[in-house]
């Protein structure tokens, strides 16, 4: 008797360990299905054999042998198959799959199950982009799915209520009189055409044979006031410098865009102030052409002013925009022609020289810096004949305004003592002096040199930007060491220029030693920029290097990046389930590609690339071509969910966002009650767990009646030997 009660407490706790098992891999890997459990009730195993209603009766709703323990309960099924309560481990074990255990369970659970239809709509709100009155906004798509048993007959698909007359239903696979099987799903379009300004609101409805009979949709949009022009000026002030008495200007050009979206006429397009005679308008802009939105025409002008003086005007530009008229101040200065001329350096000091030695050549550069060009006649040295120029003049017969050029001057001494000179230059500006001093001496002397005999001409550099260096080699090429005695940047424009390099002031080069000095062009404004570095040793040598170079302003990129729609609501989805996904359509406009550099997003969404989307941050997109921005929403939290992506580019502070809004819910797990019905028959005659199983008062029976039958056998056996 205590071996069966062992054998039994055994057999039990294995069956608790593996119905646990069971039950936890059910519920892992399967969503039960009530009306597969029904037929597995009423027909048995798929395989064949004996079905649940021999010891449960044709209904589980009747708890005949007390089935009703095991509804929505897999584990009690499969406790009960392991530990073949009521010889149901005889009848089902490995008869049933997990998943069908679970089914059993949930028919159980559920008696009176039927095939039905389930609707349900993903998302279930749409919101459109704010669309300009009259107009109709892109289309966007609801899907409707049957997660039930049974064809979703499709009745009628409408607007209803609110602002019907805002939207339209613009197709897709949905249509009434249409029907879904099981596990089916379809699609319904609509768009947004306000006929008002702002809010707008209304719902899908599609009446179905599912439970409630309709699902609804709902539609909101916001309408922008009727389509209107917009006047956008590419700059408010035109400068045309200083300019010559009675000499025309260079023309300057002023675009007018089309920010609007309706055409652009122009009423006016006139001058007005003291001076507007001395300007011409000209360009496509005219009040006979309209520009289309999106479009541009430009404006030009050119002033030739008469007299010396500052001068003044307006261009004054009236349209039909709805951010009204632009004025274009216009300004300037004249002056009478000015011829004038600098030299650098302003003396030349060749300082000691050996008697004898090789001849010492240094650079005068001329500069024009008059208003007009200058004319030069003569360039000669007068003095000392030990001082002669050079070969090599870079100097012509004239030089444009703002031009330099460069004289050489050739020291060879041959007598000690002091030596004095000066280059005189005739031209139309008044006339140029510069003296030129030397020593000669038989004692040795340093000769210092620069790699470089003309100015150093940077190339066009953006205004607030550094150029490449350029390096200068200064080298000690006599027979004494030089001491550095001054070496700085000279000019009115030197804050237009860096000087650096391995030369420093105070420090030495001994003979056939070199240095480097390193100059870069940093233009602060726009404009023709020069300087020079000037460099003085302790011999008395002064040599001076030319800078020069050209300021470019600093351009304007307008960019625009289109996106539609500019905000989404992915509506509700479950945690956990697929995750539900968006195209937004990004389109650049303009002529220049724009370089999109980021993607930042908040919230529960993210980015994803496939083949037909945006390629991954940073990428360009290029001009008047569009791509699809793929968003998915996996939210984690239940409840709402609001999120957004910022987009940036490279070319512009300006930034582009797209607003999501979503909620989630957490998954249904069905309780357990620990009082419940639950079925540990699982189709077989006995549910007991309590103890009271009515199998245990025959086996204990059967176990007393075993022994008795053998006590009597031994006792038998005894009297026969005895009688022996």
């Amino acid at each position: 008797m205590m071996n069966l009660h062992f054998r039994f407490t055994r057999l039990l706790q294995q069956g608790i360990v593996l119905g646990a098992v069971l039950a936890a891999s059910i519920s892992a890997a399967h969503a039960a299905d009530a009306l597969n459990g029904k037929s597995l009730y009423l027909n048995g195993p798929t395989a064949g054999g004996t079905s649940c209603t021999a010891c449960h009766g044709a209904s589980p709703a009747n708890n005949v042998n007390g089935i009703l323990r095991g509804a929505n309960n897999p584990t009690e099924i499969s406790n009960a198959f392991a530990q073949n309560k009521g010889g149901m481990g005889s009848l089902y074990n490995n008869k049933f799959s997990q998943a069908e255990i679970a089914d059993l369970a949930a028919f159980i659970g559920n008696p009176t199950v039927v095939a039905g239809p389930i609707a349900t709509v993903s998302p279930a709100s749409l919101v459109f982009t704010g669309t300009t009155v009259g107009q109709t906004s892109t289309a966007l798509s609801t899907t409707l799915s049957n997660t039930g048993s049974a064809a979703l007959n499709i009745t009628s698909i409408a607007l209803t209520g609110g602002s019907a007359t805002d939207f339209n239903l613009a197709g897709g696979s949905c249509a009434g009189g249409s029907s879904l099987a099981p596990s089916a799903s379809c699609t319904v379009l609509s768009t947004f055409k306000p006929t008002a300004q702002g809010n707008r609101t209304t719902s899908i409805s599609i009446n179905h044979n599912a439970t409630g009979g309709v699902s609804l949709v709902t539609l909101s949009g916001t309408g922008n006031a009727a389509a209107q022009a917009g006047l956008t000026v590419s700059a408010s002030s035109l400068n045309f410098g200083t300019l010559l008495v009675n000499a025309a200007s260079t023309v300057q050009t002023i675009t007018i865009s089309n920010s609007g979206q309706a055409a652009l006429n122009f009423s006016s397009i006139a001058l007005s102030g003291a001076n507007a005679g001395i300007f011409v308008v000209g360009g496509t802009c005219s009040t006979q052409t309209a520009v289309a939105a999106g479009g541009q025409c430009t404006i030009t002008l050119q002033a030739t002013p008469a007299t010396a003086g500052a001068f003044a005007a307006a261009l004054n530009i009236a349209s039909n925009a709805s951010n009204g008229n632009a004025v274009v101040s216009l300004a300037g200065s004249a002056a009478a022609a000015a011829p004038a001329i600098a030299a650098t350096p302003s003396v030349l000091a060749f300082g000691a020289q050996t008697v004898a030695a090789a001849p010492l050549t240094q650079q005068i550069s001329l500069s024009n810096t008059g208003n007009v060009a200058l004319s030069l006649t003569a360039i000669k040295i007068s003095g000392a004949s030990a001082i002669t120029l050079g070969a090599g003049s870079t100097c012509g017969s004239s030089l444009a305004i703002g031009a330099s050029c460069n004289v050489p001057v050739v020291f060879t001494p041959a007598v000690e003592g002091d030596i004095s000179a000066s280059l005189a230059v005739t031209s139309n500006a008044a006339p140029l002096q510069v003296a030129i001093t030397g020593t000669a001496t038989k004692q040795a002397v340093a000769k210092p040199v620069l790699s470089d005999t003309s100015t150093v001409q940077f190339s066009d550099t953006q205004v607030g930007t550094t150029s490449a260096k350029h390096t200068t080699t200064l080298s000690n090429t006599g027979t004494a060491a030089l001491k550095i005695t001054s070496l700085v940047l000279n000019g009115s424009q030197l804050n237009d220029f860096i000087l650096a390099g391995t030369c420093s002031v105070n420090g030495t080069l001994s003979p056939a030693a070199s240095c480097t000095i390193d100059t870069s062009f940093k233009p602060g404004s726009a404009g023709s920029k020069a300087a020079n570095v000037l460099l003085v040793t302790d011999g008395g040598a002064q040599l001076s290097l030319g800078l020069a170079g050209t300021g470019i302003a600093i351009p304007v990129k307008t960019v625009t990046l289109n996106i539609n729609p500019q905000s989404f609501d992915f509506g509700s989805t479950t945690i956990g389930n697929a995750n539900l996904v968006k195209r937004f359509t990004l389109t650049n406009p303009g002529t220049s590609a724009i370089a999109l550099t980021n993607a930042a997003f908040s919230g529960a969404y993210a980015a994803v690339v496939d083949s037909a989307s945006c390629p991954r941050f940073p990428f360009s997109l290029q001009a008047n071509t569009s791509c699809e921005l793929v968003v998915s929403y996996a939210p984690a939290n239940a409840g709402t969910n609001n999120g957004s992506v910022v987009i940036s580019s490279s070319d512009t502070s300006t930034t582009w966002s797209i607003a999501f809004s979503g909620t989630a819910v957490n998954a249904v797990t069905p309780a357990v009650t620990a009082n419940a019905p639950r079925n540990e028959g699982g189709g077989g005659c006995s549910v007991a767990r309590d103890g009271n199983d009515p199998m245990l008062p025959v086996l204990v029976i059967l176990a007393a009646a075993v022994i008795i039958w053998r006590r009597k056998q031994v006792k038998q056996a005894r009297q026969a030997r005895t009688q022996d």
